[in-house]
């Protein structure tokens, strides 16, 4: 089994003045340390989760639903698919110590930050599925920041659950613009062989999954959560549900 992708790209944060990690695509982290996790969205969405009694907390960042109902939605390696992520966070952070019903979520990111993810609907699909999910497993949905038509820097400090969220001008940050016109440019023989890839990797936690026709099954309406609007553009405490 392969190791799983946990960010490596510590630094020390001047901003927060601590030890920081920069999630890339793809990547999760999780530790009771205080620390604070960085990362930078567009049509992507990053889960904050964090059990208050144990003092920890993680994030993950990924791209695409695990809907598998399209196959022009697939991507290079399944850390990239909604599910995978989801199960990779809650499974570790249940590892060291956390507990499942003490567990609050922050969900980010799932922006329309180019002209023509809005056929797609990328951002749109990864918002649904992240509260789909978070509600079929039971999970709160404490606070959320999703879909629009920006790109997120998103700034979580897991042993206290604090969040902090700016919104960016997509124009000024070109990594971004650079993954989102990636993500649409792959050939549909690529897409097919990650997406066989992914499927086949996401059987990792398949003990602890939702079935796909259950995971999918729930109507988006009922699901749906209150949009919390905590946040102004500038990068801004979020205020404590």
């Amino acid at each position: 089994m392969s190791a799983l992708p946990m960010a490596s790209n510590l630094y020390f944060d001047n901003h927060f003045k601590k030890q920081g990690v920069k999630l890339l695509p793809n990547e999760f982290y999780m530790t009771s340390e205080d620390m604070v996790l960085v990362t930078v969205l567009g049509s992507c969405v990053a889960a904050c989760i964090h059990d208050r009694t144990a003092g920890i907390g993680g994030m993950n960042h990924f791209m695409l639903p695990d809907d598998g109902s399209d196959a022009s939605l697939a991507a290079s390696d399944s850390m990239r698919y909604g599910a995978y992520a989801m199960e990779v966070l809650i499974n570790e952070l249940i590892k060291r110590g956390g507990r499942r019903e003490r567990f609050e979520a922050k969900v980010f990111g799932g922006g329309a930050v180019l002209a023509g993810m809005t056929t797609i609907n990328i951002g749109d699909r990864n918002s649904e599925f992240v509260r789909r999910y978070l509600a079929l497993e039971k999970i709160r949905i404490v606070a959320e920041d999703l879909q629009g038509a920006h790109p997120r820097k998103v700034a979580f400090m897991p042993r206290s659950g604090q969040v902090m969220v700016k919104k960016l001008k997509t124009a000024h940050d070109p990594i971004v613009v650079e993954r989102e016109q990636a993500l649409v440019q792959r050939t549909p023989e690529e897409r097919a062989e990650r997406l066989a890839k992914a499927r086949a990797r996401v059987e990792l936690f398949q003990s602890n999954a939702k079935p796909r026709a259950e995971l999918f099954s729930t109507n988006a309406s009922a699901a749906k959560r209150p949009r919390v609007e905590l946040f102004t553009s500038r990068l801004k405490t979020a205020e404590e549900a």
